[in-house]
């Protein structure tokens, strides 16, 4: 019973540190440097347990399987949360060959705000559509966009800071 103990304080505790760890670098990579600072606190504490039960049991192989399986199943789990807590924000760029006025009306109507450019590609005169959201909001803008315009090209990059600009709380439905 002790063993099994073990073996799970070892996965737990790598699971933990491992998704510690993910959205700890998220964080770095956003800016937020004390909230990374605090994450990784935690982490390197998880960490040093975690490790301190394996080397103390190197002569059992079934601790560094056990931690193996901690730290690719911690990847999975750290990913998994990052995507679900979408973090941060994002800056949207749609190419449409459509008239973009139906699709900026709607938008805004669902509180986006839109920048609208014209440009000029390889079949002629496109319109260039600029939205900047909070990352939860990715998926009502592929909702909005498919309604107007399922063809459209669209590329999203992080925005590490944000300043000015027309921000609305998006309406739910």
């Amino acid at each position: 019973m002790e063993l099994m103990f073990g073996y799970l304080f070892i996965f737990f505790a790598r699971l933990t540190d491992v998704s510690m760890a993910t959205v700890r670098m998220i964080m770095v990579v956003k800016g937020k440097r004390l909230e990374a600072a605090l994450i990784g606190f935690f982490e390197v504490i998880v960490y040093i347990l975690a490790i301190g039960q394996v080397l103390s049991g190197l002569d059992n192989p079934v601790n560094v399987l056990v931690y193996a399986l901690g730290f690719a199943t911690g990847n999975y789990l750290g990913v998994y949360l990052e995507d679900k807590l979408a973090l941060g924000n994002n800056i949207i760029q749609i190419i449409t060959h459509h008239n973009p006025q139906p699709i900026v009306d709607r938008f805004r109507e669902d509180g986006f705000g839109v920048t609208v450019m014209e440009g000029y590609g390889r079949d002629g005169i496109h319109h260039l559509l600029y939205i900047t959201i909070s990352r939860k909001h990715i998926k009502k803008v592929y909702q909005i966009l498919d309604q107007f315009d399922s063809k459209a090209f669209i590329t999203i990059t992080d925005a590490r800071s944000i300043r000015g600009g027309y921000f609305n709380p998006i309406k739910r439905k």
